[in-house]
């Protein structure tokens, strides 16, 4: 065992922004163990680039219409009193993480930089440059490793969670090794579900794992088919990982351009560029069977080499690293898979149906976002629902009795190597079944094969390895979703 014991009060699952506030959030008396599957800053947080929505500038500002702007993103499907709490709240979380973990927002003298993103009304972006999940997970991260009651372990993948009397037995894969570690209570930020289509924005560990494993256990998940299509990914030539152009581009003003270097959201909705991403990708795809191409563009050159550079430094450097100057150049764009609405069905405390099993980040649905999440709402509610599970927790460490009696389960002892190609038939499957538009016929025949493949991985006796795990997590993933979507059908 690397840097562990054999018991903690708290197991934090993710190393994301959720997972490390948590674990900030607890009181020094408690021992927390933060997990995470690969190094500690692979993660969505850690990719976020837009920033975090707050009413920091009361002014100027409301949370009236923070909230309202929410409600019409996301089609009035939000949980309006989590809606509320996550509004209400989180400017207080922001303002801490600023005051407090020393994360750095851009300024304009001595006030805040605010900047706008599509389905906002005010400028009430937060941001740091164009790297602003960077700048939070690292200063977190660094906050987090100050405190004695903390400890991180990279490399390391969960693999199960056995509820038990006074909390649970989880199963750890550590550089390949199984450990099995008691805790009594349980928080998931374990990320989202990207992995699970063939391109997306999300990063590596994006496999569904953690939603697979309450699953198992009998936490509810709801919604994990209202699935967001970020408009405007770089539209690379090879890789399965696509990398962002952020919103907050078409915020500060670039024009998204068809195959014939022509706006054409007009057509489409009086919003234009600014609509919310769900409605831009829409259109796009609408505006690709029109035009018989899937050409797409970003032209942000009008701005300046000079703002570009300062604004956008990241962007800049990746795009050049693809070949494309941005400060000269066209910035070729496309719908892809970005982020997760639903998941692990969570209380105003991020509780889920499992007793002392709590989720929050992009695993956890909320409900904040309804149908479909506002820009940078994901940072916030990420910081609000992680302390919120802290706040439970303590309540609970105060008046029950915790610690886990019983002996661990057996460990697996399956010998058996993982087939090939399950993960990318999966992948095929949702790619076909449900981009920006849903396609039945190929969810109920995707669904037939997903589930056949998911009961192999359960009763196939396969050796337990990250990659087993993974597939595992992906064919659970598929098999909700296309559920889900035929049932809503």
């Amino acid at each position: 065992m690397i840097g562990m014991k054999k018991e903690y009060d708290v197991l934090i699952v993710g190393s994301g922004v959720a997972g490390v506030y948590a674990a900030l959030n607890l009181e020094p008396d408690v021992s927390v163990l933060v997990v995470s599957k690969r190094e500690l800053t692979l993660c969505n947080s850690f990719l976020a680039q837009g920033g975090v929505a707050a009413v920091i500038d009361k002014e100027n500002d409301h949370y009236r219409l923070h909230i309202a702007d929410t409600l019409i993103a996301g089609g009035y499907k939000n949980d309006l009193h989590s809606l509320q709490i996550l509004v209400n709240e989180g400017p207080e979380d922001v303002l801490r993480i600023m005051k407090h973990m020393d994360v750095d927002f851009d300024r304009e003298g001595d006030r805040v930089k605010m900047t706008l993103e599509g389905g906002h009304s005010r400028r009430r972006i937060l941001h740091h440059k164009d790297s602003t999940g960077r700048e939070m997970t690292e200063k977190l991260i660094a906050e987090a490793k100050k405190r004695d009651n903390i400890t991180m372990v990279e490399n390391t993948q969960l693999c199960s969670l056995t509820p038990c009397d006074g909390g649970f037995w989880a199963l750890l894969l550590q550089d390949d090794e199984p450990i099995q570690i008691a805790c009594s209570y349980c928080v998931l930020c374990t990320g989202g579900i990207g992995r699970v289509y063939p391109y997306t924005t999300n990063s590596a560990i994006a496999t569904g794992d953690g939603i697979a494993i309450a699953h198992e256990i009998g936490a509810k998940v709801k919604n994990l088919h209202l699935v967001q299509f970020h408009p405007t990914a770089f539209a690379a030539e090879q890789g399965r990982e696509r990398f962002l152009i952020s919103e907050a581009v078409r915020g500060e003003g670039a024009k998204l351009l068809n195959a014939a270097e022509e706006e054409f959201m007009h057509r489409y909705d009086e919003r234009g560029a600014l609509a919310p991403r769900d409605v831009v990708s829409r259109c796009i795809i609408q505006e690709s069977k029109r035009q018989g191409s899937e050409t797409f563009y970003l032209d942000i050159r009008h701005k300046g080499e000079e703002f570009i550079k300062d604004h956008f430094p990241m962007i800049y450097a990746r795009c050049l690293e693809e070949g494309v100057d941005i400060t000269k150049d066209l910035i070729p764009v496309f719908p892809c898979t970005h982020y997760l609405m639903g998941g692990i069905d969570v209380g105003i405390f991020s509780n889920t149906a499992v007793d002392r099993l709590y989720a929050a980040g992009e695993c956890a649905h909320t409900g904040v976002h309804g149908a479909n999440r506002l820009a940078s709402n994901s940072l916030l509610e990420a910081l609000v629902f992680s302390r919120r599970a802290t706040y439970d927790i303590s309540r609970r460490m105060r008046h029950e009795q915790s610690g886990v009696t019983v002996p661990p389960p057996a460990i697996p002892t399956g010998d058996k190597p993982l087939p090939k190609g399950y993960r990318t038939t999966i992948r095929n499957i949702m790619q076909k079944a449900w981009f920006v538009e849903p396609d039945l016929d190929a969810a109920r025949e995707g669904l037939r094969v997903a589930n056949d493949i998911l009961h192999d991985l359960c009763v196939g006796g396969y050796k337990l390895t990250s990659d087993y795990i993974e597939a595992k997590s992906l064919a659970t993933v598929c098999v909700i979703i296309l559920k889900e979507l035929l049932e809503e059908a």
